[in-house]
């Protein structure tokens, strides 16, 4: 299996500034280490779940978990911090959170299976 050099750091790029209310947010998020085969992406989904965030996770082939978290900001934020620390079992090096525009076209969030480029 191929794994993905660790990073060094967290990156995260800026959130979307609001203003107090409750806004709308999108992350696309990939996190390295420890995180396949240790029930990461159902661990994830629950997560979300309970949180009321929509959207998608799976596993690369390169050997991180991919996310797309659709949801009010401090919930996919809450999220985020959860993919951080992983569930018990993994051991995450770096995530990184690429903020795009909100689109809301998800239903639900699922596990995807398999990979497309």
């Amino acid at each position: 299996m191929k794994t993905h050099k660790p990073l060094k750091t967290i990156k995260s790029f800026k959130a979307p500034a609001s203003n107090g209310e409750s806004m709308n947010v999108r992350a696309h998020v990939f996190v390295s280490g420890r995180v396949q085969g240790v029930f990461f992406r159902s661990e994830t989904q629950h997560e979300a779940r309970r949180r009321g965030v929509k959207g998608w996770v799976r596993n690369t082939p390169d050997g991180r978990v991919e996310a797309v978290f659709e949801g009010e900001e401090e919930n996919v934020k809450s999220l985020i911090e959860f993919c951080r620390r992983g569930p018990e079992g993994a051991v995450v090096t770096g995530a990184d959170v690429i903020w795009e525009n909100y689109v809301g076209e998800f239903r639900d969030f699922e596990i995807r299976h398999g990979y497309r480029f």
